[in-house]
């Protein structure tokens, strides 16, 4: 467990008085900690949207003494969602075409890293992807995988759904608790970069484990808390905060313990390399501090130079098992 960082009144006033954003405020809503259900928390970080400007304020993210669990507290409200996820948000629409070498080379990664979750599906299995955005995943997994592979996904997203439907997919849109997807029929739910946006994780995984076959599985890809990273970026300028987008961020027991509560067996637990969350809190510092915008831009990601230089770097954690994010596979039981 990391120790607490010195987060006071101090912090947020000035934050609030640097911040350049033009946009309105958002409606703020106070919620206690998802895996305990009470407010029991200290702060550990106050920061700003530093990659949107979708709003002025500043956002407080706190631990709670019981769990370790870091959340948003308080976060906007679901009406202020068209606001946070603006049009150019990255996840609506990333292709080749906007981020270049950069897409070629996650492209690859995540395909090698799908197809090792793949490997006990049946040739006609059925998978879904929550909070699948405008279909990166499902995209490598038709090109790569199984030609008699039954892929969905979901996403709450209007945007993100067209941008989806416009490749071919199969998307619903909404939310997996309410989309009246079919229970106990998928073999495999997908969580990549998703269960650390959503206002429930437990109600979400819930409802993943409904949906599967006895025996089938899902996997949860998320930030990981307990990272160098966090400790020398944490107290403001961490990217894992994806301020104010990301609303619950776990470790290890953590995590564990979200999948236990869900009726779910844990499988692995273990960390993956990546470096956008390093990339991202050296961004997020430079433009905190106002430096220019030529610097800023060599740390994005569209910057195959920084993602490579970090990429290498979390590799030498991975091999401590602490890698930037964290993968969890659970089973549903058979009985």
């Amino acid at each position: 467990m990391h120790a607490a960082l010195a987060v006071d009144s101090s912090d947020l006033s000035s934050s609030a008085a640097t911040s350049t954003s033009s946009a309105a405020p958002l409606r703020l809503v106070h919620q206690p900690c998802c895996l305990c259900g009470i407010e029991n928390a200290e702060p550990v970080a106050v920061g700003e949207d530093f990659e949107y400007r979708t709003s002025p304020d500043s956002f407080v993210a706190m631990r709670c003494r019981s769990c370790g669990l870091i959340y948003l507290n308080p976060r906007p409200a679901a009406d202020s969602i068209d606001q946070i996820y603006p049009p150019n948000y990255h996840a609506f629409d990333f292709t080749a075409e906007n981020f270049g070498l950069a897409h070629r080379i996650r492209s690859r990664l995540e395909a090698r890293r799908l197809l090792s979750y793949c490997k006990r599906l049946d040739p006609a299995a059925r998978i879904l992807d929550i909070g699948c955005g405008d279909g990166f995943h499902l995209k490598l997994l038709k090109e790569f995988g199984q030609p008699g592979w039954r892929l969905e996904g979901v996403d709450a997203s209007p945007r993100a759904v067209a941008a989806a439907r416009r490749s071919g997919l199969s998307v619903h849109l909404g939310d997996v608790e309410t989309a009246g997807l079919d229970p106990d029929s998928y073999d495999l739910v997908l969580l990549i970069a998703t269960i650390e946006h959503v206002e429930d994780p437990l109600s979400v995984l819930r409802a993943a484990a409904r949906l599967l076959r006895p025996g089938g599985r899902v996997v949860v890809a998320t930030d990981n808390t307990a990272t160098l990273d966090y400790r020398l970026f944490g107290n403001r300028h961490w990217g894992g905060y994806h301020f104010p987008r990301h609303w619950n961020l776990f470790d290890k027991p953590s995590l564990r313990r979200l999948a236990e509560r869900a009726g779910l067996d844990v499988v692995e637990l273990a960390t993956l390399v990546s470096p956008v969350n390093w990339v991202y809190s050296i961004r997020n510092r430079l433009v905190d501090r106002r430096y220019p915008a030529w610097m800023v831009e060599r740390f994005s990601l569209k910057a195959p130079v920084a993602l490579a230089a970090f990429t290498v770097l979390d590799g030498l954690f991975q091999l401590f098992r602490r890698g930037a994010l964290l993968k969890l596979i659970a089973e549903k039981p058979h009985a």
